[in-house]
């Protein structure tokens, strides 16, 4: 069989007309790009039942597939969240397109002139779970740095996932962007993950967002780049000199303010020193709100209201209302156990020690190290991007939060009077 006989995979016209729709990404001016983001807000502002609706038919599939109440309430669309997702999309209108934006630039003793500036990815393929925020999210990232989306949002979210692509697309139409710069591939189900995945050539660079085993089954089998974020296995060390209230408030919030996410906290670790003044009034706190504490021996000590932490709590992702607790020697035992088991996401320290602090901050090798607040600060929209890509968890590329600038790769600019090379 020759090769133009050769059969057309059933995402090729998908991926085709994304490739096409990226060429006319990257090329448009910022104020259509921000027309098509002010027009996807309205359509959010005024679908609010036709989303809610098809939100409850995920919601009321998801509790009969038995979901756990952690990945329901972040499949959940009520009417404040539509809100803050068209929010949210509105700050993206006002912060600055990255595409053309010149990194660094010299001239020659030649009279060369260079220049690296920003362009984007081209095509992004994003495979997520339970997550109809990120459809949004995505959307209007990929659209303001220049790129074409292709999403696999799963099986859970679908219904959402329908309605707020087919409004996206229509309100990029309107301002004059093709449709197709975003599209789902939710009807091509599990095997359409697995081309998106082997699309090399088609599809620039793949994100996934979700458990642990759907990134880490992104990693090992996908073809075309990846940006890996991570699991967040999130610790939050109380140092001997922490400050009681910081302590209660920090921990409960860090735990308590939306525990389903991946910058909630799941291990608390106290100084031995501070353990006896700290730890019965921050784990009533918890308690009071419903968090089941496993404790280790000295916790439980301190703490009779705590089941046994095995030694799997320690690296456990509850995103649930659970918490893993841990009395430790030293600021070093601490620094160690979150070597050990952190997934490299984000860890917090509440000292009034500067010289600790800094430690703290030098020492622990995470995307996100904090000072004396809530772990929960570790999102996009807090850090100003409007929303987020994801949290990025490796070294590579984009670490961290990322935003507009972390969805453009570079090109060199060169421009010469005649030169060439003795």
């Amino acid at each position: 069989m020759s090769q133009s006989q050769q059969p057309v995979a059933p995402l090729t016209p998908t991926l085709e007309a994304a490739r096409s729709a990226s060429l006319a990404l990257a090329s448009a001016p910022s104020e259509v790009k921000n027309r098509a983001l002010g027009a996807i807000a309205a359509a959010l502002r005024g679908s609010v039942d036709e989303i809610i609706a098809a939100n409850r038919r995920d919601l009321a599939a998801g509790a009969d597939n038995g979901l756990t109440s952690g990945l329901l309430d972040r499949l959940a669309l009520d009417a404040a969240r539509i809100e803050a997702l068209a929010q949210a999309v509105l700050q993206i209108v006002s912060l600055t397109d990255p595409v053309g934006e010149v990194v660094r630039g010299s001239s020659l003793p030649n009279g060369i002139k260079i220049s690296q500036v920003r362009v984007p990815f081209g095509v992004v393929g994003v495979i997520y779970e339970a997550r109809p925020n990120v459809t949004v999210d995505l959307a209007a990232l990929a659209i303001k740095s220049g790129n074409a989306v292709v999403l696999r949002g799963g099986s859970a979210a679908e219904n959402s996932n329908r309605v707020l692509v087919g409004l996206i697309q229509a309100a990029i139409a309107s301002a004059g962007l093709p449709a197709e710069s975003v599209q789902t591939i939710d009807p091509f189900g599990r095997a359409g993950a697995t081309e998106l995945m082997q699309a090399r050539g088609y599809v620039d660079v793949l994100i996934p967002r979700g458990s642990a085993s759907l990134i880490n089954a992104v990693v090992t089998q996908s073809k075309v780049p990846v940006i890996e974020t991570g699991a967040g296995v999130v610790h939050v060390f109380l140092d001997e000199s922490a400050d009681a209230q910081w302590a209660i408030d920090i921990v409960h919030n860090s735990k308590v303010h939306r525990p389903s996410v991946c910058n909630a906290l799941e291990t608390l670790l106290v100084h031995k020193n501070a353990a006896e003044r700290l730890l019965p009034d921050v784990l009533a706190r918890l308690t009071a709100s419903g968090v089941t504490i496993h404790g280790d021996a000295r916790t439980r000590e301190l703490y009779p209201d705590s089941v046994p932490a095995t030694e799997d709590d320690w690296s456990a992702e509850y995103m649930s209302l659970d918490i893993a607790v841990k009395v430790v020697d030293s600021l070093d035992a601490a620094i160690d156990h979150i070597r050990r088991y952190s997934t490299g996401h984000t860890e917090s320290i509440v000292t009034n020690d500067v010289v600790n602090a800094e430690r703290f901050l030098n020492e622990v090798d995470s995307a996100a190290v904090m000072v004396n607040t809530s772990t929960r600060f570790t999102d996009g929209g807090e850090f100003g991007f409007g929303a987020e890509v994801g949290i990025s968890t490796q070294k590579l590329h984009a670490r961290g939060p990322m935003g507009l600038p972390e969805l453009t790769s570079t090109k060199w600019i060169v421009r010469g009077t005649g030169q060439v090379r003795a």
